[in-house]
C-alpha cells in the first residue's frame, strides 16, 4: 500500500473555491511534485490556466464530467502517469463542479492497473459557506460531494454571520457525520490537512474519527441522506460477514454512496479494514490489535433509502 501513489480528488460545487485551494497547494512551499489532472465539463479548458506552478504537470480532460464521458480518459492519463512512477509524489485530480465524487473514486478499485499502482488518499470536497445551503435544495451533484467526502473545506465563511456558519455546518453533518471540516477563507488551510490523508489508514481513520469505534454516535440525518453505523461488541465470524457485505454492496449498492468499517476476526491479530464504494468493495488486514484492546467490531454506511433496520439486524447475526 506505501508503495502506491497517493490519489486525491478534490471536488466541490461550482464556483466553491477548488482552483483557489489547488493553487495554494501548489505555490506553497512543500518540497514535493504534484501530477494535476484537472476536469472541466465545456469544450474549452479556463481552469488548467488558472492553475499555477511552472513545475507542475497539469493535464486537461475538458468536454465532459470526469464521472462519466471522459472517465476513459482518466484511466489513459493515470496509465500515462504510472509508466513515469518517481517523477512526481502524488497526483491531484480536480473534478468538475457538477461531478459525482463516486465513479472517480470507483476508478481506483475497478482499473486494475489503476489499482495495482495508485491509491485513492483522499476525497476533499470544497464547500461554499454562503449558497451551499441552496445548493444543497436544487442540486444533487452538492450533497452527494458533501457525502462523499473525506474531508470538507467549508470555505468563504468571511461572506456570511456567525449563526449562518453555524446552520450550514449543522446541514453537512446531517449529510456526513464522519468527514472533517475545515473553515477556512480563501482555502486558507495547511497542506497536510489536505493531502496525504490516508483516510483509510487505521491509524489515520482513528485520527480523525477518534471515536470510531466508539459506541454512541447520535447524528441528526438529512431528510434523504443516511448514515448507518452499527457495532458488535466483539468479533465477526469471516464465513458469514464476507457473504453479507458482498450481498448488501450488490443490492444496494446504488443507494450506498459509502461505506467502510473495522471489524475483529477470531485468531486474527490484525483488524480488517474496508471501505466502499457503491457496488465496489476493498479490504485488507491492518493494525495489530494493542494487548488487552477490546474487539469492537463497526460498519458505517452513508446513502439513501438504507434499509437501517436490515443493514443493523444483518451485521449483528455475523457476530462470531
Amino acid at each position: 500500500m506505501t508503495d502506491k501513489i497517493p490519489v486525491t480528488v478534490l471536488t466541490g460545487y461550482l464556483g466553491a473555491g477548488k482552483t483557489t485551494l489547488l493553487n495554494r497547494i501548489l505555490t506553497e512551499q512543500h518540497g514535493k511534485k504534484y501530477a494535476v489532472i484537472v476536469n472541466e465539463f465545456g469544450e474549452i479548458g479556463i481552469d488548467n490556466e488558472l492553475v499555477v506552478g511552472a513545475d507542475e504537470e497539469v493535464f486537461e480532460m475538458n468536454n465532459g464530467c470526469i464521472c462519466c464521458t471522459v472517465r476513459g480518459d482518466l484511466i489513459r492519463i493515470l496509465d500515462g502517469l504510472m509508466k513515469r512512477k518517481g517523477k512526481f509524489d502524488a497526483i491531484i485530480v480536480e473534478t468538475t463542479g457538477l461531478a459525482d465524487p463516486a465513479p472517480v473514486a470507483q476508478t481506483f478499485f475497478m482499473d486494475q492497473d489503476v489499482s495495482d499502482t495508485a491509491r485513492l488518499d483522499a476525497v476533499v470536497t470544497v464547500a461554499d459557506a454562503k449558497w451551499l445551503s441552496d445548493r444543497l435544495k436544487d442540486a444533487p451533484e452538492a450533497k452527494n460531494q458533501i457525502a462523499f467526502a473525506d474531508v470538507i473545506i467549508l470555505n468563504k465563511i468571511d461572506l456570511v454571520s456567525a449563526g449562518e456558519l453555524e446552520e450550514v455546518e449543522a446541514r453537512i453533518r446531517a449529510i456526513n457525520p464522519y468527514a472533517k471540516v475545515h473553515r477556512t477563507q480563501n482555502c486558507a488551510i495547511p497542506i497536510s490537512e489536505v493531502l496525504d490523508r490516508k483516510a483509510f489508514d487505521l491509524d489515520r481513520i482513528i485520527e480523525i474519527e477518534p471515536d470510531f469505534l466508539e459506541e454512541g454516535h447520535h447524528h441528526h440525518h438529512d431528510e434523504e441522506m443516511q448514515s448507518v453505523s452499527v457495532a458488535i461488541d466483539g468479533e465477526v465470524d469471516p464465513e458469514k460477514f464476507m457473504p453479507w457485505i458482498s450481498n448488501l454492496t450488490q443490492v444496494e449498492g446504488p443507494n450506498i454512496l459509502r461505506c467502510k468499517g473495522i471489524v475483529a476476526f477470531p485468531n486474527e491479530p490484525k483488524r480488517f479494514v474496508f471501505q466502499g464504494v457503491h457496488m465496489i468493495l476493498d479490504g485488507d488486514v491492518q493494525g495489530e490489535w494493542k494487548p488487552g484492546e477490546k474487539h469492537t467490531s463497526k460498519v458505517v454506511f452513508i446513502g439513501r433509502d438504507l434499509n437501517e433496520k436490515a443493514i443493523k439486524e444483518g451485521f449483528l447475526a455475523c457476530a462470531a
